[in-house]
């Protein structure tokens, strides 16, 4: 039931709304060219494992789990020398596919380096798709992850834009949970601390052309990484960037593929030497707002009327359905209705899944209108931003003394009590200990 949720939340297509007719008009006509040669029906959505189990070829079972202990453990680095993505536990996970068996038997294994040959699908035209999620251990030695059933749904709908396998998410959960059981000493214990969780799925069939892969790799990797803001919140400077586009509707920005990284990189090297942090990415004449570097971005208003409008620009293929942005939703949406009352929400509120353009951010600033903007994933949480340069300008957005405006600690420090456990939720999930 978990995975039929968040299959729902991350195929949610939100651009097209009653508002996109006349909010998106430059896009029509790309949107128009799709519909002409595309079948409009939404594809690689996660498979029920019925529907890929034919009796030929396997999926993944997580009973057939092989466990090979590393017999030379490394040493445990202190907490406080930890460096984001640098250190790897003793174990890794991984499950072969071939086209004519389906998945082979998953190991747990020491952490090695992979052998591929050269000519792998994945070196020349990126068939890859990743995951990142976290797992924290309390005082008591309780290990927990974080809505990962999103994490499982979303990769299986990435692998299916690339042509990749799919896969039965629970039993690669189930998997998941056995590595982070295994491992979970390597969890630093602390405020901030955690295990980054790296599941990977490769393309790695041995032939040049371009075509889905005939043999494919799913690996999982893990992390011990500490606080992202060491020294405390620090508040980013973004460029808005009108010279690169990170996706377009119908491309594949909703979708977690490697290949979506790499041509961020000179742009966000650009932005650094003109003296920002982060590139804010726009797309079309109107330059509506999409993200903030990996980051989804959510932009807070007042209106009129003194409600407290929290805006997010909708996904469409172009924004990555980000965990943390659901759960931001998700939170806003209870304060929103009154479900919740939750300490530093404002009471009057409203949530929007919208477009929104630099024009509106710009009058909004200039009217004393834009009380916040923030970034938010998995490294950081929230991420708050003090100043957007843009047309040679910069906007300057409020922040709070400690680094972040009130609304953007506010959901920092509830997500934060639900990745700790220390709220009940259910998007907390317990690991359990590790059994031979």
């Amino acid at each position: 039931m978990a995975l039929n949720v968040g299959r729902r939340l991350l195929a949610r297509q939100t651009w097209h709304s009653a508002s996109r007719t006349t909010a998106l008009t430059p896009l029509l006509s790309v949107q128009q060219r799709r519909s002409q040669t595309t079948n409009t029906k939404p594809v690689s959505q996660p498979v029920p494992r019925e529907v890929m189990k034919d009796g030929s070829k396997a999926d993944i079972d997580a009973s057939r789990l092989n466990f090979e202990r590393n017999s030379s453990p490394k040493e445990l680095l202190p907490p406080q020398k930890l460096i984001f993505g640098h250190t790897f536990t003793d174990h890794m996970l991984s499950i072969p596919w071939t086209l004519e068996k389906g998945w082979g038997v998953p190991r747990i294994h020491p952490y090695e380096p992979l052998s591929l040959d050269p000519s792998s699908s994945v070196f020349h035209y990126c068939q890859t798709v990743f995951e990142g999620l976290k797992a924290y251990r309390d005082e008591n030695g309780k290990v927990t992850l974080f809505r990962p059933e999103m994490n499982m749904a979303r990769m299986i709908r990435s692998a299916g834009r690339v042509a990749l396998p799919p896969f039965n998410g629970d039993e690669l959960l189930t998997l998941i949970k056995k590595l982070v059981a295994i491992d979970s000493h390597w969890i630093p214990q602390g405020k901030g601390y955690s295990l980054y969780i790296r599941p990977t799925l490769i393309g790695v069939q041995t032939t040049l052309g371009v075509s889905p892969p005939n043999k494919a790799l799913l690996f999982v990797i893990c992390s011990p990484v500490g606080p992202y803001y060491k020294g405390g919140f620090k508040p980013v400077r973004l460029l808005a960037t009108t010279e690169y586009v990170r996706a377009v509707p119908g491309g594949t920005g909703g979708f977690k593929l490697g290949a979506n990284y790499a041509p961020c990189l000179v742009p966000q090297g650009e932005a650094n030497q003109a003296g920002y942090d982060q590139n804010l990415w726009l797309l079309g004449e109107e330059h509506y707002l999409t993200e903030v570097g990996t980051m989804n971005l959510f932009v807070v208003l007042k209106k009129a009327d003194g409600t407290t409008e929290l805006v997010t620009p909708p996904l469409d293929d172009v924004v990555l359905p980000g965990v943390t942005r659901d759960s931001v939703l998700g939170l806003a949406r209870d304060q929103e209705s009154g479900k919740s009352k939750l300490s530093g929400f404002p009471e009057k509120m409203m949530v929007s899944e919208r477009p929104i353009t630099m024009k509106e951010v710009k009058e909004a600033a200039d009217d004393g209108r834009l009380l916040e903007v923030f970034g938010c994933g998995t490294a950081a949480i929230v991420s708050a931003v003090k100043a957007i340069g843009y047309q040679g300008k910069d906007i300057n957005i409020p922040v709070g003394d400690d680094g972040m405006g009130p609304l953007t600690k506010a959901f920092h420090d509830e997500i934060v009590k639900r990745q700790l456990g220390e709220v009940d939720s259910d998007w907390s999930v317990v690991v359990p200990p590790y059994a031979d």
